[in-house]
C-alpha cells in the first residue's frame, strides 16, 4: 500500500495551512486556514522581524483513522520558526492506521526553522507519517524530527503495531534527501538497533565549516549514538538513543551553533521550551 493511501475510516481529519509573508517590515502569518483540531497560536516576536509560531493539536493525541495534514509556506524574504508546545502522541489502534502528511515550502531569501517536540508511538499504534520539504536554492532551513517507539520512561516497549515514516527534501524538483524508517515488533532491531528513539536533524544550505561545527557539538554529547554527513550542501545528522532527554539538548545545541551561519541570527530559543 502506498504511504499516503488512506482508507475511509472514522476519525478526526485535522488540516492546517500556514503561509508566512513580510508585512510592515516583519514576518506575519498572512494566511491561516484550519479544519478540525489543529490551530496556530498568534505570532511572537522575541527577536524582531522573525516570527515564532506554535502549532497546536488540542486533543493531545492521534488514534487509528485520524489524519493530520499540514502545509507551511514561507514567502520570499520571510523568516519563520515553528515549534509545538508538547509531544505528539499516536495511541494504540484497534486496526486502523493514522496518517500525518506535512509539506513545508521555503522560497528564495526566506528561512524556516521547523522544530517540533517529539512524536511518541504507544505500543500497538499503526501510523504512517510523511514530511516533504521544498527548499529554494536561495532559501534556508533547519528542521528536526524525533520518533520515539514506545514509552521508555514508563518502561513500555513498542511490542505491537507498526510505524512508517519518510522525510524528503527537494530543491527545484531535484530530490536531495529521502529518509525512510519502519519499525514495529519485527523491525526494531534493524531500524532502531533496539534504541527507543530515532531522530534526524537537517540543515541547508550548509558547508564544511557547518559540518565541523556539528561534529564538535556531537563530541560534547558522547553518550549519543550519532553521526553527521554533508551532501550537496545539505547537512544531515542522525541519532539513536533511549529518550528525548538525551537527544533534544543535543539538537538545541547544534541548532544554536548553526543558526548564525545558516539563518543569519544568534540563537533565540522559543520560550515555550522553558515550560
Amino acid at each position: 500500500m502506498n504511504a499516503l493511501t488512506q482508507p475511509k475510516v472514522n476519525g478526526w481529519h485535522a488540516q492546517m495551512h500556514m503561509r508566512f509573508g513580510v508585512r510592515d517590515s516583519r514576518t506575519k502569518m498572512v494566511e491561516g486556514h484550519r479544519a478540525g483540531p489543529l490551530s496556530v497560536q498568534r505570532g511572537f516576536y522575541p527577536e524582531g522581524a522573525l516570527c515564532h509560531s506554535y502549532l497546536l493539536h488540542p486533543p493531545g493525541g492521534v488514534v487509528g483513522g485520524d489524519r493530520i495534514d499540514v502545509t507551511c509556506q514561507v514567502d520570499t524574504n520571510a523568516q519563520a520558526l515553528v515549534t509545538t508546545p508538547g509531544a505528539t502522541k499516536f495511541y494504540r489502534s484497534s486496526g486502523a492506521t493514522a496518517y500525518q502528511h506535512q509539506v513545508l515550502r521555503v522560497d528564495a531569501e526566506a528561512s524556516l526553522e521547523w522544530l517540533p517536540q517529539e512524536t511518541i508511538y504507544f505500543s500497538g499504534a499503526q501510523a504512517r507519517l510523511v514530511t516533504h520539504v521544498e527548499l529554494h536554492p536561495n532559501g534556508r532551513f533547519i528542521g528536526w524530527e524525533m520518533h520515539c517507539a514506545g514509552r521508555p520512561v514508563m518502561q513500555e516497549a513498542f511490542n505491537e503495531g507498526q510505524v512508517w515514516t519518510a522525510l524528503n527534501l527537494t530543491s527545484e524538483g531535484q530530490p536531495l534527501l529521502r529518509d525512510l524508517s519502519q519499525f514495529g515488533a519485527q523491525h526494531n532491531s534493524a531500524s532502531h538497533r533496539d534504541y527507543a528513539m530515532q531522530s534526524t536533524l537537517v540543515a541547508g544550505w550548509a558547508d564544511g565549516s557547518d559540518l565541523g561545527t556539528a561534529r564538535q557539538v556531537l563530541a560534547q554529547h558522547a553518550g549519543l549514538l550519532a553521526g553527521a554527513t554533508l551532501v550537496d550542501g545539505l547537512l544531515v545528522i542522525r541519532a539513536l538513543c533511549q529518550s528525548t532527554d538525551q537527544v533534544l539538548p543535543c539538537w538545541i545545541d547544534i541548532w544554536s551553533a548553526l543558526r548564525p551561519d545558516i539563518i543569519g541570527r544568534p540563537a533565540c530559543p522559543p520560550r515555550i521550551w522553558n515550560t
